[in-house]
């Protein structure tokens, strides 16, 4: 009865994976990576950023923006650094790719005790005043970007703040993709798109994900998978990198 259920499980997975899309079957770009710390004088704040930049050999059209938010890591810094299987293939594709040091080792340590929806929102806020930031930095620097197709990505809290910065800022992002965020609720809207990947060992508050009739009615997609949660970073198989790319890569090609 176990190996029938293990087979099972073992078809489930598999047949949910998305199909190769134009995009993938394409040849990647070399990628560079640049990496600065802004400084927001208004909040007083460091924000390290790591920039992952295709080499094309020249411009691209109408390039699109990706902001990728790191899960949390215990202040230790360089989490920014640690996606790089994602980001990476992000940028091959030839999406101008971002990701934002949200924690400084200076910070308060993230609450594990009371309603966390409550006592983690500040935290959350600190990363959504993040992404603005650089946001507006790059629009001073990067005018040529596509910032009216910005693809907002991030695991776990750094999920929790993307769908908090879609929540605040609806009219600048144009897609929400989470992996595994569990305490702030998704927008129930069908602009901007939203997308969530979910682990297979931890579940989300209650609120925080679209019931079957909310999916339906805006058109979100809420993914299952049988990743481990901690698994969503580098940490992860070849397998599971695989298929969280090749999930992510679909939804930004179904504009």
């Amino acid at each position: 009865m176990k190996s029938i259920l293990s087979v099972l499980i073992a078809v489930s997975f598999f047949s949910c994976a998305p199909q190769k899309t134009t995009a993938e079957k394409s040849t990647d770009y070399k990628v560079k990576l640049d990496t600065l710390t802004f400084f927001d004088l208004g909040r007083n704040r460091k924000i390290p950023v790591a920039f992952y930049n295709p080499e094309t050999g020249k411009k691209i059209a109408n390039q699109q923006i990706i902001i990728f938010n790191h899960g949390y890591g215990f202040n230790k810094g360089g989490d920014y650094l640690v996606y790089s299987y994602l980001t990476e293939k992000l940028a091959s594709k030839g999406y101008f790719t971002v990701s934002i040091q949200h924690e400084l080792t200076t910070d308060n340590l993230l609450p594990t005790e009371g309603n966390l929806q409550i006592v983690r929102r500040p935290f959350w806020q600190n990363g959504s005043d993040n992404i603005l930031f650089v946001l507006n930095e790059l629009k001073k620097t990067k005018p040529e970007l596509d910032y009216q197709h910005l693809t907002l990505i991030g695991h776990s809290n750094g999920g929790d703040m993307a769908a908090l910065f879609a929540n605040q800022h609806p009219d600048m992002v144009y897609q929400l993709i989470t992996m595994d965020n569990r305490r702030m609720f998704l927008p129930r809207t069908s602009f901007p798109k939203v997308y969530t990947l979910r682990s297979n060992d931890y579940p989300a508050d209650e609120g925080v994900l679209p019931s079957e009739e909310e999916q339906k009615k805006y058109h979100i997609t809420v993914q299952p998978t049988l990743i481990n949660h901690g698994h969503m970073d580098n940490k992860g198989t070849g397998e599971e990198k695989k298929m969280l790319t090749d999930f992510i890569l679909k939804y930004l090609s179904d504009h």
